[in-house]
Order: C-alpha cells, then sequence, then structure tokens
C-alpha cells in the first residue's frame, strides 16, 4: 500500500553546529541560546523530519524580538476570539446563488486567477527538497526512471523548482491543473522542457486519469495547497485518483491549510460556503483542515476484493506546523 507524507527536512553540516574554542586569555561572552541567534548558521528553521522550526518561546524570551516563534500552541484568549469570528461567519454566508454560482464550476474562478496573476502571484517553492526529502532523491542522478505528477500544479511553482534541481535524466514530471489557463502559463514557462516535464488540464476529483499516465504509474504525488480548494464532495474520489495513479510504495507529499489559521478567522461576512469552507474574494474555494480529519480522509479504505475493508494509503506522518507571527510598529 502506497504510504502517504508529509515531511520536513534541512540537512546540516557539522561545521555549521560547531563552536571555535576561544584561545588562551580570552575573555568568553555568555551564550546565546540558539533560538535567539540572530546568525542564520547557528538558528536553523528546520533539523528533522517534522521538527517544524526550534524557535522556542519562553517566559525569559521577549517575544517582539523576532517576528514568528515556532510550535506555539493557542491561547485561550485567541480561541475564543477564533470561535467568536466563525459564529459571526455562520450567521452571515453566503447566498444560495453564490454558492452554486462558485460551486458550479470553480475552474472558471481559478481561469480568471491566473489570466490576472499568471505566473507572478506565488513563489517558486524553492524549500520543496528540504521539507519533502523524496523530491531530492528523485532527482539524483543515479535515481533512475522516475515518474513524479504534481497535481494542482498552477503555475508550476514546485514543478519548475524541481526541475532546476533535477540531475536524473529519467524523471519524468506530469504537472496537471484543471485550470486551462494554468496550464497555459506553465507551457509558456521558459523553463518548460518537453524531455521532462508535461502540463495538461486534469481535475483530480473527476472519472479520468491525467493524460499519458495510467494505473500504477506513479512514483511520487505532490499535493500542495490543493485539496483545499475541492469540495468536501470530492475529497473520496480525489483519494481514490491519487491511489489508482500510484505504484505501489509510491509517496504523496500532502501539505495544505490548518484549522484556525489565521487566514481563516479574518473571513469577513458573506464568504462562508459551509463549515470550515470559504469562498475568498477572488471566487476561489479554500478549506481548512485538521489532524483528525485529514487522517479520516486518506484512511479510505476498498472492499471491492473481499468483504474486508483493506485501506488504500498507510500514512507515515501527518503534523500541525504552528507559529505565533508578532507585528511591531515604527514611528
Amino acid at each position: 500500500m502506497p504510504p502517504f507524507t508529509d515531511e520536513e527536512y534541512l540537512a546540516q553540516e557539522a561545521a555549521a553546529l560547531r563552536r571555535t574554542d576561544p584561545v588562551d586569555g580570552a575573555v568568553k561572552l555568555p551564550e546565546v541560546p540558539p533560538h535567539r541567534s540572530h546568525d542564520p548558521a547557528k538558528n536553523w528553521k528546520r533539523s528533522d523530519p517534522f521538527q517544524f522550526g526550534s524557535r522556542y518561546l519562553t517566559e525569559e524570551d521577549d517575544v517582539f524580538e523576532f517576528n514568528a516563534w515556532d510550535h506555539v500552541e493557542t491561547d485561550d484568549a485567541y480561541k475564543e476570539y477564533a470561535e467568536s469570528q466563525y459564529e459571526m461567519q455562520r450567521q452571515a454566508p453566503v447566498s444560495d446563488f453564490d454558492k452554486n454560482r462558485f460551486n458550479s464550476n470553480p475552474a472558471k474562478w481559478w481561469n480568471l486567477f491566473y489570466k490576472n496573476n499568471a505566473s507572478n502571484f506565488f513563489k517558486n517553492r524553492k524549500w520543496l527538497q528540504q521539507e519533502f526529502p523524496i523530491l531530492a532523491e528523485v532527482t539524483r542522478e543515479e535515481a533512475g526512471p522516475t515518474v513524479m505528477l504534481e497535481i494542482g500544479a498552477g503555475a508550476g511553482n514546485t514543478a519548475f523548482p524541481v526541475l532546476a534541481n533535477n540531475k536524473n535524466p529519467y524523471l519524468r514530471i506530469h504537472a496537471c491543473d484543471f485550470s486551462k489557463t494554468a496550464v497555459e502559463v506553465m507551457r509558456n514557462h521558459e523553463a518548460y522542457d518537453a524531455k521532462h516535464i508535461q502540463a495538461d488540464v486534469w481535475d483530480v476529483s473527476g472519472d479520468c486519469l491525467p493524460p499519458g499516465l495510467k494505473e500504477s504509474s506513479v512514483d511520487v504525488a505532490v499535493m500542495i495547497f490543493i485539496f483545499s480548494a475541492l469540495s468536501p464532495t470530492e475529497w473520496n474520489q480525489a483519494v481514490r485518483n491519487v491511489h489508482k495513479l500510484l505504484k505501489p510504495g509510491g509517496l504523496v507529499c500532502f501539505r495544505d491549510y490548518g484549522r484556525g489559521d489565521l487566514a481563516q478567522v479574518r473571513f469577513r461576512k458573506g464568504r462562508y460556503l459551509e463549515e470550515n469552507f470559504y469562498i475568498r474574494g477572488d471566487g476561489t474555494r479554500v478549506y481548512f483542515f485538521d489532524r483528525k480529519e485529514l487522517s479520516n480522509i486518506w484512511s479510505v479504505t476498498d472492499t471491492a476484493d473481499g468483504d474486508e475493508a483493506v485501506p488504500l494509503f498507510d500514512i507515515e506522518n501527518l503534523e500541525a506546523d504552528r507559529r505565533l507571527l508578532t507585528l511591531t510598529t515604527t514611528q
């Protein structure tokens, strides 16, 4: 069964963690804890899968010294504020007319989005090989024949950085999106090389497979901020399509929006479609997940070949990245 993974990793050289002993007669200054150091060589953001940063906030720290702190649990005041916001959102949902308008043809709104923004909105994800080690492995010269499928590829902000680091002559990337405008943006990109990448229109929640791919043909599937654009009614079919495409032992690299994200809390009236599901100002949809919900989604089973339910995926890692952001003003 293909495992499901969302790993984070940053390779560190040992030299970056060593300090030179002071020479005789020198005064040794007090050590600055690594999490408070402003030196990038000492304040590594990630060192192990799912560490999600090492800047821990303690009672001795000045919260305003940095603009972000890792692993900070939300306090009761924020939770109460968030709940009051959710209740306000529920009381002022999207009208039935607009709900039908946005749900009936979601690709239309993504086409408009990419028409207006082309490839300028999202930054290239240069952190991919740090956070998903498999994407570094498949690009090695000796990796051998490998098929990578990016689902919800957008303007190619995942596919092209992977391609830029690729040394594997046998790597083949299929970059799919249900927005035809996004696919056109990818095909017109200066780095688009038909030898290694193929961009096509495809809806992961549909009833067909992507062009050029067949069942059990994909080694790695990448799904970054794409599942949240689907309606909850589309999740099951999407998961089954991904499973159908993956080879036995294939991997899914997944990342998406978490429940309670500041973006969710900030939604105003007239954006609520249903619980945790919203419409943005540009007409695109977004859902906010929690870990238990994602675990249930990816624990889908199959009983087609027998009476016993068999899980389609093994979940290897499923974690949440929590950060406290601080804002300061200057006079």
